[in-house]
């Protein structure tokens, strides 16, 4: 093993970990919000990733001008979402947990049914993409594009939504909703709205992380379910309801799939994960950056 092999392999770590983090913290957003975990995330990924496939199929549109479209389409989805399921979810009168758990488990399982009957079990993939194939040398390192795209873009959506929660009035209702969302009634702001924009922003966040994964990674009706462990994982490693937190682990979670895959077979390339998010546990329950 060179020291070339190492850094090629942690420089692909990264890659990935950005995009591990930009759909993380879509989950983390949502968390932060209402304490509501959202068991269908992977499966919003997945409807992303479908809807690039089939803008690229039937209208040659490519992922990357696709994008901004899948986005604002799961922006919508994420606010139907909150507003036909978890709005009345989260009122249950007994056992609201549960609730609102189940209500969220059962979309995922509902919506990879119908993706299976719709659009069958078969694999598809995005052929022929403007930077699909191809890579760029940096310092003897070579780095996937359609990666470092994924990179580029995740790093300016997490600058875009630290920006929009600091510096808009919309942020800062969010943040006031994430601290008391019965105080911020009695100033006039309707929670309701500011869930349901959470929910499509937390939402928007994963469509442009389908958007991009579908230059290079295979869509199928289960796509997103190891993509939703994994962000659960990193979640819960970078502090429940932390974005920053949760972007911050995506980054360590590539890259400790990438150090793993170095010593053990890459089928196991997981093992690293959960062993650093066992260990985190133990030593900071409440995760690297939780305050909970």
């Amino acid at each position: 093993m060179t020291a070339e092999t190492i850094i090629q392999s942690l420089a692909s770590g990264l890659l990935m970990g950005l995009l591990y983090g930009l759909i993380a913290v879509g989950l983390a957003l949502i968390f932060g919000l209402m304490d509501v975990v959202n068991f269908a995330h992977g499966e919003f990924l997945m409807i992303a990733m479908y809807a690039t496939f089939f803008l690229f199929a039937f209208f040659a549109v490519d992922p990357l001008l696709a994008a901004p479209l899948v986005a604002a389409a799961l922006f919508v989805l994420g606010a139907v979402v909150y507003l036909l399921i978890v709005r009345f979810a989260v009122r249950a009168k007994a056992n609201a947990g549960m609730v609102q758990i189940f209500s969220t488990f059962g979309l995922a399982i509902v919506m990879r049914g119908l993706a299976q009957y719709f659009f069958t079990p078969d694999y598809r993939s995005v052929t022929h993409s403007w930077l699909g194939g191809k890579t760029v040398s940096v310092a003897g390192i070579f780095l996937p594009v359609p990666q470092l795209a994924g990179a580029v873009v995740s790093i300016a959506a997490f600058v875009g939504l630290y920006f929009f929660i600091n510096r808009t009035d919309f942020g800062r209702a969010l943040e006031a909703t994430r601290e008391d969302a019965g105080a911020v009634a009695l100033v006039g702001i309707d929670k309701n709205r500011v869930f349901a924009l959470g929910w499509g922003l937390g939402a928007a966040l994963v469509g442009l992380a389908g958007a991009i994964m579908a230059m290079f990674f295979y869509i199928y009706p289960d796509v997103g379910a190891s993509f939703a462990l994994i962000a659960y994982v990193t979640v819960a490693l970078g502090g429940f309801g932390s974005v920053f937190g949760a972007f911050a682990g995506g980054i360590l979670v590539g890259l400790v799939e990438a150090s793993t895959a170095l010593i053990l077979p890459p089928s196991l390339k997981s093992v690293g994960i959960y062993a650093v998010y066992l260990l985190v546990v133990f030593i900071r329950p409440r995760g690297l950056f939780g305050s909970i």
